[in-house]
C-alpha cells in the first residue's frame, strides 16, 4: 500500500538532523518512491513509500519521533484514485 510521510521539525539542528539521517536506512519492507526535503517548517520532510505492514511504519515513527512530529497518510496515485471513481458510477 502507499504511504505518504509529512514530517515537522519538532527539534535539533539540521546539521544534526542530516548527519543522524546519512547513517540511517529504511526499514526491512519498505519500497521508497520518494524523499523530498522542503523548504518549510510545516512540513519540512515528505516522503512517499510503499509497505505491506505497519510495523515499518512504527519503527520509522520510533526513529524519528524525537526529532520530527510525523504523520502518515494512506495515499492513492491518481491512476488508482481515478479507477475506484469509475466503479463509483
Amino acid at each position: 500500500m502507499l504511504f505518504v510521510a509529512l514530517l515537522k521539525v519538532r527539534e535539533g539542528n539540521a546539521k544534526v538532523r542530516i548527519e543522524r539521517r546519512q547513517k540511517w536506512i529504511y526499514p526491512e519492507g519498505v519500497k521508497v518512491i520518494g524523499e523530498y526535503w522542503l523548504q518549510s517548517d510545516d512540513p519540512t520532510v515528505v516522503t512517499i513509500f510503499e509497505t505491506d505492514t505497519v510495523a515499518p511504519i512504527m519503527q520509522i515513527t520510533a526513529d524519528w519521533d524525537d526529532y520530527f512530529d510525523i504523520r502518515v497518510i494512506p495515499a492513492l496515485t491518481a491512476k488508482q484514485g481515478l479507477e475506484i471513481a469509475k466503479k463509483m458510477d
